[in-house]
């Protein structure tokens, strides 16, 4: 057996597989997904094609060719510059800090749907729940990276495998009991009419369960024969994460009418609906209790690391010095403080919206369009830095030469802007405030989350300073 560079056995299809699988794969937007029905099937397979796989082998290109640590963030740079550079490392980061709300209301939902079913419905307690949980994971960060790093890992095993693994195995037995189903299973369910921009909306919901292919590729240099294992684990885990996402999808909507489908607390409905059942309810505490850690470990997995990449940024003097400010764990201070701000603004969302799945839809919505931009710029850079050799070292490159290279690249780059443009459609099963209240929410929001960073790089450009200097150094 050889060994890789840090001392360690090199990791096989399986284990990259599986780390892949684990850090994508979340039970936290299925409720989301099962609102489509049946036809969720064909909507998790073309988003497979057109995003999942070309993200999971252009990521992992990327990610062991690169000469320089931060991700995204030097990935872009160093294809486009350091303004565009800054500019994907704050999609990420940004879209990570409207996505936490959503997540912690499905915590929220969890929990107060275990101690009233009133409560999921219930503004205030969400927003009190969202608002201590996430200032409570972020004073854990503040205390040092290895103190989370085990209650992480502990966390997304324990709120994954379990509760997924649960509701698929229900959904089976549900379907072999000869149990009612809320949904069908024929021809004319299953391929939806492609004509209907209603029945497209799916796919915004089911791309943003698919994202964060790029951070799970961390071990992508720690790969043995990465030319021959990675395509096979990338193939491997993208069907992991498919098979895995439809059934438990599925398990939810048959089990529960459309129309009861709550986005917060949809886990726990289908849950006590197949407990009722058979008469099992008394298990629902632990179930709870399994997806509220599995919630808190995704926030916990997040919280740090697009907030690493700006401070990278910031310690290179494109973002304001105080942003590289560390505290004495070495962890980001000033960044996770007013990550936690923003955070606790955006969830004042939920007051603003006429419902709880409306408020969960918006949010949604506009951290995958956010997300999809960032995307779209990694995809591009990957087409530009297969032909500067000079910046690059051996790797895992995609297979097939200049072919792959590109029709991997363009197939994700359509498959980031359609979802961008879909997220403009509200979804006709969830009460928006209308189409041009929507809409116009989006545009605001958009322009909110992704005009800083460009504001602040011209800011800093114009200093007299060392850092306006090294920015027009790098731009020319």
């Amino acid at each position: 057996m050889s060994i890789n560079v840090n001392g360690s056995r090199p990791l096989g299809i399986f284990s990259i597989a599986m780390i892949t699988a684990v850090s994508v794969d979340s039970v936290r937007n299925l409720p989301a997904t099962a609102l489509f029905g049946s036809s969720l099937i064909f909507f998790f397979i073309l988003g497979a094609l057109l995003f999942l796989l070309p993200c999971a082998l252009v990521s992992a290109e990327l990610s062991s060719t690169s000469t320089e640590p931060g991700g995204i963030y030097a990935w872009v740079k160093n294809a486009f510059g350091p303004q565009l550079g800054v500019f994907a490392i704050w999609l990420q980061w940004i879209e990570n800090v409207i996505w936490y709300p959503t997540i912690l209301s499905f915590v929220a939902g969890t929990i107060g749907f275990l101690i009233s079913p009133a409560l999921a419905d219930s503004k205030v307690f969400l927003i009190s729940v969202i608002l201590v949980a996430f200032w409570g994971a972020t004073v854990i960060n503040l205390l040092g990276i290895k103190s989370s790093a085990r209650f992480s890992n502990f966390c997304a095993v324990t709120g994954l495998l379990l509760p997924m693994t649960l509701i698929i195995a229900l959904g089976v037995v549900w379907i072999f009991s000869g149990q009612p189903l809320q949904i069908q299973f024929s021809a004319h369910a299953l391929l939806p009419r492609l004509s209907d921009s209603q029945v497209w909306v799916a796919l915004t919901g089911i791309m943003l369960s698919f994202c964060g292919m790029e951070i799970a590729t961390v071990h992508a240099r720690d790969v043995q024969n990465p030319q021959r294992t990675y395509p096979r684990a990338m193939l491997l885990a993208t069907l992991i994460i498919v098979v895995t996402l439809v059934c438990g999808a599925l398990a939810i909507a048959m089990v529960l009418p459309e129309k009861q489908i709550s986005l917060v607390a949809g886990i726990m409905q289908a849950f006590h609906a197949f407990f009722a059942v058979y008469h099992l309810t008394w298990i629902l505490p632990l179930i709870a209790l399994t997806l509220v850690i599995g919630g808190m470990g995704s926030v916990s997995n997040w919280i740090i690391a697009p907030t690493r990449g700006l401070l990278l940024a910031a310690q290179d003097g494109y973002l304001p010095k105080h942003f590289a400010y560390q505290n004495r764990f070495a962890a980001p201070k000033v960044l996770l403080i007013y990550q936690a701000v923003i955070v606790t603004v955006i969830t004042l969302i939920f007051l603003l919206l006429p419902s709880i799945n409306a408020s969960y839809w918006f949010l949604t919505a506009l951290s995958a369009q956010l997300y999809m931009m960032m995307y779209i710029l990694m995809f591009a850079c990957a087409l530009r830095l297969r032909y500067r050799p000079a910046d690059r070292r051996h790797g895992f490159q995609i297979p097939g030469g200049g072919w792959g290279i590109w029709v991997t690249g363009i197939v994700g780059i359509i498959g980031s802007s359609l979802t961008f443009v879909i997220g403009f459609i509200p979804p006709g099963n969830i009460e928006t405030g209308g189409v041009f209240f929507y809409e116009s929410l989006l545009v605001i929001g958009l322009l909110v989350m992704s005009t800083p960073p460009i504001i602040v790089y011209q800011w800093l450009k114009r200093l007299g300073n060392s850092a306006g200097e090294r920015l027009e150094n790098a731009a020319t």
